[in-house]
Formats: structure tokens, C-alpha cells, sequence
């Protein structure tokens, strides 16, 4: 077994040092809080996931110079972290494999995760871990299938093997572009069919909006150069049905109390956010047909209701399918 390390521990970063802790692993796993760190230690616990347990080959540190003296680095920060994370530690992570866990695109630069690796760290190589996954469920113990994207296939066959345990099952991909735009856009569309359940139109409106936002996580997805199959695998249509279908889905939350309520309390884990922002300004600026995501990137920003949302969505032209 080999040593690795994890940079984040958020529910998402510490569930995945268990279980890679109870396959064998020696686990570093590293967060800023130095009081948070000394807990997780001595209490063997995580505040991040009440009632899991540490396991011993599982060792939390605050210092990331000490988390990152592994040849592969899993970064399990928020989106809108990641840049910065890299550009402070570009020097420490050369010749890594960085292993991006996080699913959404940049606001400021519009960029995806491996994107965002290859131009702040590039001396490193770039990978993805994506697909249908909740936190609590692998740190129990659940069976779970992900997907594990790198452009070597080789790398990506290696990344296979270190990271998969016996119920951590992962698939790979070459694809990086289609990995990352099925993680990122499930999110926008995770809100939006919160929105319909929040405001009450029934679960045969969501189960459309469900299958509709899918047709533009593919034709957003081929404009970045994507295979389209990528899209019909765990790390799009997989994770699309997790996301738009369970209440522990933070996009899938928020939207359901922006339709409720009009308005939602914006998180800094809520992902969909700033990637319906981001994309909805790629699409325009491309010429790409996104209405869902158009109107979930409104809704947030308070430029239109949700009774307006549904009404401009439900006026568009009939069209084959």
C-alpha cells in the first residue's frame, strides 16, 4: 500500500482518507485549522462527520508541506479555493499528481478543475476524481462508484489501482474535458430541479428538467471538446441523478429553499452557484443554447422569480427532441 495525501478536510476529503485509511493506506490528511487538526487527533472524530471514526492509519495535519510528501496529492478543496491553493504551493507540488476532487468551474478565469492545475501548477500532472458520491455514505462504508479521469492512460490506470479499494469502486476515463463538465453542470441542474420540488410543480417537472438539463450538460460538454459517451457515464448522467433526486445534495437543497421561499441563504459549498454564473457566460459568449442554466444563473442573482423562471422555460418554442 502506498502513502498519500489529501488536502482538505471537508466531509468530502476526510470520507475519502477513511476509506482509503481502512484499504491499507497511510493517509495524510491536512486542514489550515490547527485547532481542528489537534481534535480530529486526539478524539479520533471529525466535525465534519459526526459518529465516523478515525481510523489509525488515518493522520490529520496542519502542516501541508507534510501532506504533500506523497507522489499523489488528492485536493478536496471547493472549487473557488483551488486556484488559489495552487498558485501558494505551486513549488511544492512539482512533478505530483494532483488529483482535483472538486466539481465546478472557476468564476474568475471560467476555467475546470485540471485546467486550473495545469496553469498554476504545471509542472505537475493533472487528474479528476468525479462521479455519484456523498461523503457520509463512503465514510461508512457504502459501495460507491466513481470515476478516475487522467489524459495518460497509463496514469490513469495507475491512479485506478492505488485508489480503488473493496467498496471504492473506480472507473477511468481519458476524457478530462467530459469528466469535468458532468461534475461541474449536474450541480446547475441539481438547483434548478430543487427549485421545482421548493415551488411545488411536481415530480413530473423535475424528472424533465432533469432529462432536458442533461441535453445541455452534453452539448456544453462537446463544445469543450468532450466524447459524448463520457456524458452517459458516473461522472455526468450518474452523478446528474444522485444530485437532482436526494435532500443531502447541498445544490439540490438550496434550490429546493430558493423555490420555496424566493430566496436562499448562498453557501460556500454550493458549487452550482458560481458554475451556472461561469457557464452561462461561456455559452453566451459561444453562442451555446443553455436556457436551464441561464435561468438557474438569474434565479441566484435575483434577476428574475421563480415564477418567471418556469413561465420563460415553459414559453420556449416546441422543437424535436
Amino acid at each position: 500500500m502506498s502513502r498519500i495525501g489529501i488536502l482538505g478536510a471537508g466531509a468530502f476529503g476526510t470520507a475519502l482518507a477513511i476509506a482509503l485509511a481502512r484499504a491499507g493506506h497511510e493517509v495524510a490528511l491536512w486542514a489550515r485549522d490547527a485547532g481542528a487538526v489537534a481534535a480530529m487527533r486526539e478524539t479520533r472524530q471529525s466535525p465534519r462527520l459526526p459518529g465516523a471514526r478515525l481510523p489509525e492509519g488515518m493522520h490529520p495535519t496542519a502542516s501541508i508541506a507534510e501532506a504533500s510528501a506523497t507522489e499523489t496529492l488528492l485536493l478536496a478543496v471547493p472549487m473557488q479555493a483551488l486556484a488559489p491553493l495552487l498558485r501558494e504551493n505551486a513549488t511544492l507540488f512539482r512533478q505530483k499528481t494532483l488529483v482535483a476532487c472538486c466539481k465546478g468551474i472557476d468564476l474568475e478565469s471560467g476555467l475546470p478543475p485540471h485546467r486550473i492545475i495545469a496553469r498554476d501548477a504545471p509542472e505537475a500532472s493533472p487528474a479528476l476524481l468525479s462521479g455519484p458520491s456523498f461523503a457520509d455514505d463512503i465514510a461508512a462504508g457504502l459501495p460507491t462508484a466513481l470515476t478516475i479521469a487522467a489524459a495518460d492512460e497509463a496514469r490513469a490506470e495507475a491512479l485506478q489501482r492505488e485508489l480503488s479499494t473493496p467498496v471504492l469502486r473506480l472507473y477511468r476515463s481519458t476524457d478530462l474535458e467530459g469528466v469535468a463538465a458532468g461534475g461541474a453542470l449536474k450541480n446547475v441542474i441539481a438547483i434548478a430541479c430543487g427549485v421545482v420540488i421548493g415551488a411545488g410543480l411536481g415530480e413530473s417537472a423535475r424528472a424533465a428538467l432533469l432529462t432536458r438539463g442533461f441535453a445541455e450538460m452534453r452539448r456544453y460538454a462537446e463544445a469543450q471538446g468532450a466524447q459524448a459517451e463520457t456524458l452517459a457515464g458516473l461522472s455526468g448522467l450518474g452523478d446528474l441523478a444522485l444530485t437532482c433526486t436526494s435532500e443531502k445534495s447541498r445544490n439540490f437543497a438550496f434550490g429546493k429553499r430558493l423555490g420555496a421561499a424566493g430566496r436562499a441563504e448562498t453557501l460556500a459549498t454550493t458549487e452550482g452557484i458560481a458554475t451556472a454564473r461561469a457557464v452561462a457566460a461561456r455559452a453566451r459568449a459561444a453562442g451555446l443554447e443553455m436556457p436551464i442554466t441561464e435561468l438557474v444563473a438569474a434565479l441566484v442573482d435575483g434577476r428574475v422569480s421563480v415564477a418567471e423562471a418556469a413561465e420563460r422555460l415553459l414559453s420556449r418554442p416546441l422543437r424535436p427532441e
